[in-house]
């Protein structure tokens, strides 16, 4: 597997905040490797679905190549853009040979294909109409829906009309009805000079109009196959490429080995920041990545000596550092199963706790730097950043300690930032946990929609592309649009030689959906109070051996980390860290959501 960095983990050796490495002690099991995820494995399926969410993956890690990445917990982002450009590619291509499919016609029919033109891309505006949260707005599109139907099908009616009487010199109707019909069919569309009157049909053969005339469904026939055609390639795509086996093998990935020197040059870059401790964040979404806020709590206590210390003993400072030291052994003791049976039955135990990723983080703005390719990410730099912030308490650089679960799969992350801070006798201590909900549901059936497809009878295929293809044409000239937009934005940005700036969004927190099942809630409520349980314990600890008293700090922990005073909640936030009121639904911003439609 090509050697990508992996986030680093504290150890036994390394708890004051040096070191790194994967970490396999206290029988715990480490996480799965973060670019062979399930979860970063539906990312990049995910962009062979939703041309809406390709585009903004590629915007802000390609296009914006002076954006800082976000943290990527639980997948490869590198990994995510590679699959969203080969996509765009593909279906680049294909939305040239569907518009080159439709203006072959034009010219084949003498322009008489444009009747069909028209209620197709009425089809199409219906269909947006009918995806907008105005209830008013859905209406007109359900009535502009049954109006184009209700013209197509007369539209159909005429033209196989004119075709059948055209061809038959012995009906009813002859040449000379075909003449009139057409001439009915194209007054609407062109004037007497156009070529629909003179050249084209109301004074050539029958036979003429029949060729003219039957052009028109062959034309159609060709878009159909062209519509089921990227269908297949796409599901291929999913069930070949991204299947479990062949997406462990990082090293042979299509996606990643031909994509030119500028991917190269991002891929790099965005392997170096998203594992790495030192977080270059924008001051506007400090932890963007990490997901929604979870009711952040903190906690202001006085520090009292205890009294029954002796005459010969007084209470000592106590640091940020010495926090630390006392609450990463009681966070890394959650790895242990519970004694039980053998050995064998205890390192069998899947409960996603045992590969909890604790570290050490310090955020700085990332702003201020002369080119991307400065940024500091050196372990010497994270160093001496640590040794700097753990014990400043600044603002804009900031030292966390940071919990991590990554649950079903990486599909519910939930990530704890904590921080410490003494001052003036005061203790200060911060709590702010975040979830990355799961994917959307689209990404995760991403597999079964492609086998069933794929295994479909041709009948079944058929049908599913004669229900896209009128709105191919409309869609394929917002494809071709937005690539051309994109290419002129990379050309004319000036994005190359632009300042750093920290990460715009998340590709994941992008594709997370709106709620979480009922499991998800019970795993997201065991996490976070099992991890704020033993930080609490550990800074009791640490207070109580240095000499001061614990009481006071302890109760008031509970009632808050219970419920009781919180900095902030998600909005309209339903997951609960309490036993009560716990519904199933966390609602993002608007800034995050994908507005597009699924393919």
């Amino acid at each position: 597997m090509t050697d990508i960095p992996v986030p680093h983990q504290l150890t036994p050796s390394d708890r004051g905040g040096g070191g790194g490495g994967t970490d396999d002690v206290l029988g715990g099991r480490p996480p799965v490797h973060p670019a062979l995820s399930e979860a970063g494995r539906m990312l990049c399926a995910g962009t062979y679905l939703d041309a809406a969410y390709r585009d903004r993956v590629i915007d802000e890690l390609y296009v914006h190549e002076e954006r800082i990445v976000a943290p990527s917990y639980g997948f490869d982002a590198a990994r995510v853009l590679a699959h969203a450009l080969r996509a765009r590619r593909a279906e680049l291509g294909w939305a040239a040979g569907i518009i080159g499919a439709w203006f072959i016609g034009l010219i084949l029919t003498g322009g008489f294909l444009a009747t069909l033109m028209l209620p197709f891309l009425l089809l199409s505006a219906s269909r947006w109409l009918r995806s907008q949260d105005s209830r008013l707005v859905r209406l007109l599109g359900a009535v502009l829906r049954v109006y184009t139907w209700v013209l197509l099908l007369v539209l159909v009616i005429a033209i196989l009309g004119v075709a059948l009487a055209a061809g038959n010199t012995f009906g009813p109707l002859g040449s000379v009805g075909a003449d009139v019909l057409m001439s009915g069919l194209t007054s609407s569309f062109a004037s007497s000079d156009d070529p629909f009157d003179s050249s084209g049909y109301g004074s050539s053969s029958s036979s003429g109009t029949a060729a003219v005339v039957w052009w028109v469904p062959a034309v159609f026939a060709a878009v159909v196959a062209l519509v089921w055609l990227q269908r297949g390639q796409a599901a291929r795509a999913i069930a070949g490429e991204l299947s479990p086996r062949r997406y462990a093998d990082l090293a042979n990935d299509p996606a990643e080995n031909v994509q030119g020197v500028r991917f190269d040059r991002i891929r790099r870059r965005v392997r170096a920041e998203q594992y790495n401790p030192l977080v270059m964040y924008d001051i506007n979404d400090p932890l963007c990545g990490a997901g929604e806020p979870y009711r952040p709590w903190h906690l202001s206590v006085e520090l009292r000596p205890r009294t029954d210390l002796g005459p010969d003993r007084k209470a000592v400072p106590v640091t940020n550092s010495d926090i630390v030291r006392q609450i990463v052994p009681l966070l890394q003791a959650l790895r242990v199963p519970s004694p039980h049976g053998s050995p064998e039955a205890q390192a069998a135990v899947l409960d996603r706790l045992r590969e909890l990723v604790i570290d050490e983080c310090v955020f700085l703005p990332g702003g201020g730097l002369p080119h991307r390719d400065a940024v500091p990410l050196s372990a010497e730099a994270f160093a001496q950043h640590r040794a700097a912030a753990i014990e400043e308490g600044g603002e804009r650089r900031r030292h966390f300690l940071r919990v991590r679960v990554g649950g079903w799969d990486e599909n519910l992350v939930v990530t704890v930032f904590v921080r410490f801070h003494t001052q003036g006798a005061m203790m200060m201590l911060e709590v702010a946990p975040h979830v990355l909900l799961p994917l959307r549901t689209v990404f995760q059936n991403a597999d079964a929609d492609a086998h069933r497809y794929l295994h479909n009878n041709w009948l079944g295929k058929a049908a599913w592309a004669l229900r896209h293809a009128p709105g191919s044409l409309a869609s394929s000239v917002v494809i071709l649009g937005r690539g051309i937009a994109s290419w002129w934005r990379i050309t004319t940005g000036g994005h190359g030689g632009a300042l750093p700036e920290g990460p715009g969004l998340s590709v994941r927190e992008l594709a997370s959906q709106d709620n979480g099942s009922l499991f998800h809630l019970m795993d997201l409520d065991r996490y976070l109070k099992t991890i704020q349980d033993r930080v609490v314990s550990g800074v009791t600890l640490a207070l109580h051996e240095a000499g001061w008293h614990t009481e006071e700090f302890a109760e008031r922990a509970i009632v808050v980390a219970e419920g009781g005073v919180f900095i902030q909640s998600a909005n309209n936030s339903a997951f609960s860290v309490g036993g009560s009121g716990h519904s199933n639904t966390t609602h993002h911003s608007g800034r995050r959501r994908s507005s597009g439609h699924s393919r």
